[in-house]
């Protein structure tokens, strides 16, 4: 509904979303909750817990189609997913719908990359720095890609329906700039816990700002 009312709406008439995301533990009753660290029993001393205020890579998006506001050079844009150090840099990389993603192996090592994600599913092969493959993302919805030699390696693209998104920086600041006025689902996402929804209008010119803090609800009682 919002592309239909916006689609002649000129760059001049749009406002900046801007604001915060963090990570908080779950409610514990009658209990503080610890943020990291691991368990003081022996048994399970091995097993870590999770530090909300040290999550990192948040993504904030504007989650609705927008067709008639997205140009074609948008939708043709070409990123990176580098292989360093046995390792995928970055581990999360949000695209816009459309997007081709190149896998550059900078290890002298071979890698294989692959997904069997509903949104995307492909099978790069082995290689080393002898060529750099290419994948176009023409669905939106989240990409988990491994390696099938390393196990620890692992990355996400999430690729979102409008080039209205922003990944928050190491202090969970996001600004999306230049977005159309209107009124907009805004959705916050982190791959490791359940997203948040907010419905905002972005002003002629100016900003709103918004606060996001994601995290799984109570703990039950001991």
């Amino acid at each position: 509904m919002a592309a239909v009312l916006l689609a002649g709406i000129g760059a001049s008439f749009a406002g900046d979303i801007v604001g915060t995301i963090r990570g908080v533990p779950p409610a514990a009753s009658g209990a503080q909750p610890g943020g990291g660290g691991a368990y003081e029993s022996r048994r399970y001393k091995y097993v870590e817990k999770i530090d909300y205020s040290a999550l990192r890579d948040f993504v904030v998006y504007v989650d609705e189609p927008l067709n008639a506001m997205v140009t074609p050079a948008e939708q043709k844009q070409v990123v990176k997913t580098t292989q360093r150090d046995a390792n995928f840099d970055p581990h999360v990389l949000p695209v816009v719908v459309g997007t081709t993603v190149r896998w550059p192996n900078e290890d002298d090592i071979f890698h294989n990359v692959f997904s069997m994600s509903d949104a995307k599913e492909f099978d790069l092969g082995y290689y080393k720095k002898e060529k750099v493959p290419e994948v176009q993302f023409d669905r939106v919805g989240r990409v988990d890609v491994f390696c099938a030699i390393h196990t620890k390696m692992h990355c996400i693209i999430l690729v979102v329906p409008n080039p209205f998104f922003a990944k928050a920086d190491d202090k969970g600041r996001f600004a999306i700039r230049k977005v159309p006025a209107g009124t907009y689902k805004v959705r916050a996402w982190h791959e490791r816990l359940p997203p948040q929804t907010r419905v905002m209008s972005v002003p002629a010119e100016g900003e709103v700002r918004v606060e996001f803090a994601l995290g799984v609800g109570q703990l039950p009682k001991p």
